[in-house]
């Protein structure tokens, strides 16, 4: 069967970096790239495993797979495929999933019950979800948006919470969080943020 997707399938993302939303339910995947219903093939290449998901939602990466799809290409212990190759494969027709302001308004929380301030820096990456690299160290950032150096401010609008980055490497996303930073903005149990605003500040 993976012969057959060879000979049709288109290589996409190219660079980008794979990583889990923490969500359950059968192997899946959310994009900012691809509409709902798009095929996508991502392949770990320091593995050779291989996963076959439809889009079913939208994410601030490439593709971004749920717990069920990320356990079959993952090697122990990563909770991010630095080497991946992801393939279009079929079906999607359309506009992209992620579309601006699917994470809420930016300047303000809809939640009730949670104050966000206002924006200071320039926000940019609207409609963004936010989730984490599985990689150790002080807090920091990789995105495939800007440039090393760049301060990044991600708030969590469900509860107010935010973290100041500095973006340390590459990834597929707009911002990629370490496990220290996304630890300091996170809802307990949950590997995503959905409604987050990040804001370039330096």
């Amino acid at each position: 069967m993976a012969t057959g997707n060879a000979a049709v399938s288109e290589a996409v993302c190219q660079g980008s970096t794979v990583t889990l939303s923490g969500e359950a339910g059968a192997p899946a995947a959310s994009s900012g790239t691809f509409p709902v219903g798009t095929k996508l093939k991502v392949t770990n290449l320091d593995n050779g495993r291989a996963a076959t998901v439809t889009v079913s939602g939208p994410s601030g990466s490439c593709v971004l797979l749920n717990d069920a799809a990320f356990e079959t290409v993952r090697e122990p212990g990563k909770n991010l495929i630095r080497r991946a190759r992801v393939e279009r494969v079929g079906g999607g027709s359309g506009a992209p999933s992620g579309k601006a302001g699917t994470a809420g308004p930016a300047g303000a929380a809809a939640t009730a019950g949670v104050r966000v301030p206002p924006a200071t820096g320039e926000v940019v990456c609207q409609g963004s979800t936010v989730t984490l690299s599985g990689e150790a160290g002080a807090p920091a950032a990789s995105s495939g948006t800007f440039p090393v150096g760049t301060k990044l401010k991600v708030t969590n609008l469900d509860n107010g919470r935010a973290a100041t980055v500095t973006v340390s490497g590459p990834s597929g996303s707009c911002v990629l969080l370490n496990d220290a930073a996304f630890e300091t903005v996170r809802e307990p149990g949950k590997n995503l943020i959905r409604r987050a605003r990040v804001e370039r500040v330096g």
